[in-house]
């Protein structure tokens, strides 16, 4: 049942961290493996989430320590980094109601800008955004999950939400000190 209630959420994460959907699942299932054995040291002390997250954060660490140590390009990795050759490959949604094709651009150019620019926050700030903003978890539990004070949470968060602003403000004409 804590597979199937968890699973998701524990993909979405390692997903993040690891950005190689061949790997996602495998780390994802260790994970669950790990939780499993060690269920006997869960003292309760935090939810379970938490404690699950933890491990999850944890096994995905060390499987990318582990790779940097034995590289290896899966196929869906390659093809990520291919994504340009061939743009009549991909199939097209078509456009809803009140769309144009400029909106669409745009709406594209601005979540590339986005992604981009999680992707190169550091780890900390990362973390701090993502579970803030994707998963929609409260300071107090990102504070537990992340083993640091609240205020540095929210400092993590502010500093992400900036550098985060300033890469969308030339596609927004926004100004300094304006957030959109």
């Amino acid at each position: 049942m804590l597979v199937v209630k968890y699973q998701r959420r524990i993909e979405r994460l390692i997903a993040r961290m690891v950005r190689d959907v061949d790997l996602v699942q495998d780390i994802a299932q260790e994970s669950f493996i790990r939780a499993y054995r060690a269920l006997p040291q869960f003292r309760g002390d935090s939810a379970f989430y938490t404690w699950l997250y933890r491990i999850a954060v944890n096994t995905a660490k060390k499987a990318l320590v582990d790779l940097k140590r034995d590289p290896l390009v899966t196929e869906s990795a390659r093809a990520g980094m291919n994504d340009d050759d061939d743009e009549t490959s991909r199939p097209e949604r078509e456009l809803s109601d009140g769309e144009t094709p400029d909106a669409v651009l745009a709406s594209k150019e601005i979540a590339q800008t986005v992604n981009a620019a999680i992707e190169a926050l550091s780890d900390d700030l990362r973390q701090a955004i993502t579970l803030r903003e994707i998963e929609g978890l409260s300071y107090e539990e990102i504070a537990e999950l992340m083993n640091c004070p609240i205020g540095t949470v929210r400092s993590r968060i502010f500093r992400a939400r900036e550098s985060i602003a300033q890469r969308l403000r030339p596609l927004l004409d926004t100004r300094e000190g304006e957030r959109w």
